[in-house]
Order: C-alpha cells, then structure tokens, then sequence
C-alpha cells in the first residue's frame, strides 16, 4: 500500500482524498476524503476569468489541505484541475497560489484525462460484480462540464461536454445577477434545451446507448441519493452503491425544480454550496437518463479522486521497481 494525496479542483468545489493504496489490487483505504464548496468557476461562463474571492476562497481551502496532507505522511501529492481552470485566461494566477500552498503545480487536464480518471476510480472495485452488466457508462456532473465514458475494463471513449450544474445555473436561471426564486419552465426548458444538445455532441464520440449500467458520480447525483433515503446528515457511505430508479430520479428532479431557494435549503442532506445549483444537476441526470434508456443509476462515492489516487500509487511503484539497487 502507498499513502498518497489527490486534490480535485472543479467549478464547484475542491475535494481532498488522502488514502494507502494498492492499484494492483484496487483496495483503497480512506484516511481522509474532505470537500468544501467554493465556487472556483463563479462567473467564468460569462467573463473567462477567475474571480478574486474565488481564488481566495480556493487558496484558503488549500492551505487546510496542505496541513491534512502534511499531517498524514502522504508520500506523494497530485493535484487536478478541471473545468473552470481550464477556460480562465487568468490561469496562471490560480496555478502560481497552488504551487506556493501544496508545493506541486495543478495539471488543468483535459476533458478526455478527466473522464479516464474518473472511470477508473468509479469502476475499479465494480470488477467481478455479476449484478451489474458491461459495458458501463460513467458520468460525471461536474459544476462546468459532464464526462461521458464507456468502457468494460478499460475506457473504450469518452468525451467531456460543457454542461454543468453551475454553467447552466448561471446561463439560465440568473437575472441581474440572483438566482431566480423558483426558476421559471421557461428558464428551465432552455436548461434542458443545452443539455440535448450537449447529449448530440457526446453521443458523436460516446455510444451511449450501448452501456448496460449507467454509473452516476458527483454531488448533484450524490445528493439526489441522500434526498432519496431521507438522511438526515450526508453519509457518503450510506450513499455508496444506491441504486436509484428513473421513477424516482424524475420525481426529486421535479421537486427540486419547483421548490423555492428556502425549501432546498431545508433538505437536511442539503450542502449549503449545492441549493441554487442542484435542479439544474438533478435535470442533467434526468436526461442522461432519457436519453440511454436507463431504469437506473447506480450512485458512487467514488470517482475523479480515486482514480487520481490509483494513478499516482502506480507511478510511486514503478519508481520502485525502476530504481537501481544496492551495490
């Protein structure tokens, strides 16, 4: 087992995984799995740049995780950076905060990097499982963007799209600046309206409708999974493996987009961070599913950030067995 570090850095939030981890295997063992909400990719759909409060706000939650990583003896750290890093024309600000808090430049990985990492770490422990058929598509929806991957035991194509909780939000459902209260049909059908034509573009790389599993990844998918079983707190491993219906998947998307700001709030399970951007999340699931035909979701805890950790375990072997012995 290796002990390593993978920091995901997203529109939405940042995550943290530090675990001992073994690629051959695909046992990982979690010492520490943190997210915080901060809004990196806040107004870059509409002016391509970083916001000052949401470097900080980024940074901040950085030098936290500097402190967890450090307090763990993680032999290697790895930080990826996604969607709203990647569109910046202010990049090198955020890269330059990064490397003088973590010690390691973040990689703004492509959109094809993404979803591999993220099949990896959603489907590595899948393997074996008689009740869930290959191939399988994972998708991962993200704040700016949504991976598509089909694969059996490796990726056979993927794609990545830029449909996203946070993007549509703010494409959409904001008027001079707030979050409308609800979002109107209107506002809505033009939601879905991006999100088809998002499906077409993936769909010209990505056979979806050959997938046998549909594997769901991500705090929107996550979160429609503590709705479902009624948590009161958000327990990743209660969430774990949930096996959601499209009944139920259609009804909490209805839900969510005719609830008011205040009525999300309440839901117990309800990350502060997800209430404006959830039903736009919900409805992107919803139309994934419409579109492959899939009567259900199975909800993984483990995605992006797994699969960064298997990778960066692998490379520290290989150094290993590549370094020259003793004399």
């Amino acid at each position: 087992m290796t002990r390593v570090a993978a920091v995901d850095c997203g529109t939405n939030s940042i995550r943290l995984l530090v675990a001992d981890a073994d690629p051959a295997t695909g046992a990982l063992v979690d010492l520490d799995r943190r997210m915080t909400i901060v809004r990196l990719g806040q107004g870059v759909d509409r002016t391509g740049r970083l916001a000052p409060e949401a470097l900080e706000r980024t940074f901040a939650a950085c030098r936290e995780y500097a402190e967890a990583i450090k307090a763990h003896g993680a032999e290697r750290v790895r930080f990826v950076a996604t969607s709203a890093s990647r569109d910046a024309e202010n990049r090198d600000v955020f890269v330059r905060g990064i490397l003088d808090i973590l010690g390691v430049e973040p990689e703004v990985i492509t959109g094809a990097q993404e979803a591999e990492f993220s099949f990896t770490g959603a489907t590595k422990e899948l393997a074996g499982r008689d009740d869930l058929a290959k191939p399988y598509l994972v998708v991962d929806i993200g704040g700016g963007s949504t991976e598509f991957v089909v694969g059996t035991d490796e990726v056979l194509a993927a794609r990545s799209v830029d449909v996203g909780c946070v993007r549509m939000t703010e494409r959409h459902l904001v008027h001079d600046g707030v979050v409308a209260d609800p979002p109107t049909r209107e506002q809505f059908a033009a939601v879905r309206a991006d999100i088809e034509a998002a499906l077409d573009l993936a769909e010209r790389t990505v056979p979806l409708k050959d997938a046998r599993t549909l594997v769901g990844l991500a705090g929107s998918v996550t979160t429609l999974a503590a709705i479902e079983l009624g948590l009161d707190t958000y327990d990743g491993r209660a969430i774990h493996h949930t096996r959601l219906p499209y009944e139920r998947v259609a009804a909490i998307t209805e839900r969510l987009m005719t609830a008011t700001h205040a009525e999300r709030a309440a839901i117990p399970a309800m990350h502060a961070g997800r209430v404006d951007v959830i039903a736009s999340g919900a409805l992107v699931l919803l139309a994934i599913m419409d579109r492959t035909g899939a009567e259900e979701v199975v909800v993984s805890e483990h995605d992006i950030l797994d699969g960064i950790a298997y990778k960066v375990a692998e490379e520290v072997e290989e150094q290993r067995r590549s370094a020259p012995g003793p004399a």
